[in-house]
């Protein structure tokens, strides 16, 4: 099993976020967000946004810490992007 995280620079409520992905499928994502108590609701279309305070612990379970970039060249690699405006097919 391999996530990845991208470290917290996206500002959002007035705290920093970071983005947790899979490169293999979006089962292996839900069950990762989940291991580490990742709510539900932090899953947007194709990732968890995951608050500053909880990127240790992403990294600690097993994220993979890569650039922002890297990230986003990964999930759309898998075939498991979906941009904004784009209805899901999974």
């Amino acid at each position: 099993m391999t996530v990845y995280i991208d470290p917290p620079t996206w500002p959002g409520h007035g705290r920093m976020w970071s983005h947790l992905i899979s490169d293999v499928s979006y089962e292996e994502l839900h069950a990762f967000a989940a291991s580490i108590g990742a709510p539900p609701r932090a899953f947007e279309r194709d990732h968890y946004d995951i608050p500053s305070h909880r990127y240790e612990d992403a990294v600690r379970a097993g994220a993979v810490e890569v650039g922002s970039k890297e990230l986003v060249r990964r999930l759309t690699g898998a075939g498991l992007r979906r941009p904004k405006g784009r209805p899901a097919s999974a």
